[in-house]
């Protein structure tokens, strides 16, 4: 199986306990949150879908953020993703956070450009992590500059400090997985290949080609239709080895194209959770800025009355009665949950017979 991480569908399924808890109505605190450390990024990327939040040059409270975590421990969060509306390793105090995120009890992946994951920062952190996963969107320098919108010589620096995480893994003895996730757009669909070899080489564990997502409030859109690169799945099909492997997101590709869903109301909020660079908590990352979708800040209240506060409560009653899912990204992260969590609340003919 080239996708056992699911990064092509979701993992709900094993969370019997809570999403049986949900469909008795009851509460259920988050199993995964993200959160942006950093407000600002060093990358301007093409595609980025986050662009409408400004990129401004904020960070999370240390301090506040480490008694929020551990507070979401005993909550029984059970995992964080460092990403965001900016490059999380920005925030200079993102490896003790990290830190004290595992020892919280919480599994920590992060998703990242890879630039600043040096040496130093990841022989502090891979112990820590369950997953680093380095956004590289293009197989030359010359085209990554281009998509990027950075300088050329960050190439080879994410090239380097992914080889230096493979190295310093090695050495730990700790099994952290390392991958990376080329977003395919026209600007790049001829470097797949390349950038493919490149890092089958250099020994990451896998690497996600996934599609464009757009939101209203973004400042790029791309008509780009993936049936013209379904080619390109195939021919990289062949570089699956042992230790490495394309993961080729056709499923998403397809929906992408088909501009179709397989349910009409999102029930995918009360599972997860984003909280933004300024502490706010809110109810998709989608929908940063909106109000209807906003539950508190942590710089002022603990995570559980936010959780179980009347502002998020009210939020999830407009999201049932009000959200019109035209609003929503195609492919948005929580997409292939809503279409579990849709099948469960209408179940088809004949299910008892197993």
């Amino acid at each position: 199986m080239n996708d056992k991480f699911r990064i092509d569908s979701h993992k709900l399924m094993y969370h019997v306990k809570r999403v049986s808890d949900w469909l008795d109505n009851k509460l259920v605190f988050p199993i995964y949150i993200e959160i942006s450390p950093s407000g600002t990024c060093n990358h301007r990327c093409l595609f980025c879908s986050v662009d409408f939040m400004g990129f401004k040059k904020r960070f999370l409270d240390t301090a506040v953020l480490k008694q929020r975590i551990a507070e979401m421990g005993d909550l029984k969060v059970k995992s964080i993703m460092f990403a965001g509306e900016g490059e999380p390793f920005l925030h200079k105090d993102l490896p003790d956070i990290i830190v004290h995120t595992k020892n919280s009890g919480i599994d920590v992946a992060i998703t990242t450009n890879g630039v600043l994951m040096r040496p130093a920062v990841l022989k502090k952190i891979l112990p820590s992590t369950e997953w680093i996963k380095i956004s590289l969107n293009a197989g030359t320098p010359a085209t990554y500059e281009k998509v990027h919108r950075t300088a050329k010589k960050d190439f080879n620096t994410v090239i380097s400090n992914i080889t230096s995480a493979l190295e310093i893994r090695e050495k730990q003895k700790v099994p952290c997985v390392i991958g990376a996730q080329m977003l395919l757009i026209p600007e790049n669909a001829a470097e797949v290949e390349t950038l493919t070899r490149t890092l089958r080489d250099v020994g990451v564990d896998y690497l996600v080609i996934k599609p464009y997502t757009h939101h209203y409030r973004n400042d790029h859109e791309y008509a780009v239709s993936y049936e013209e690169f379904e080619s390109i799945g195939e021919i990289i099909k062949s570089y699956n080895t042992e230790g490495f492997k394309v993961i080729f997101r056709a499923n998403a590709m397809q929906k992408w194209d088909s501009k179709k869903r397989s349910y009409n109301q999102c029930h995918a909020l009360p599972f997860w959770s984003y909280i933004d660079a300024t502490g706010n908590v809110w109810g998709c990352s989608a929908h940063l800025l909106e109000q209807e979708f906003s539950y508190g800040s942590i710089m002022d209240q603990t995570f559980e009355s936010i959780w179980t506060g009347e502002k998020r409560k009210k939020s999830l009653e407009w999201v049932t009665k009000t959200l019109d899912l035209k609003t929503c990204k195609f492919n948005c992260r929580m997409d292939e949950v809503n279409c579990y969590l849709h099948e469960l609340k209408n179940l088809p003919e004949h299910v008892n017979f197993i």
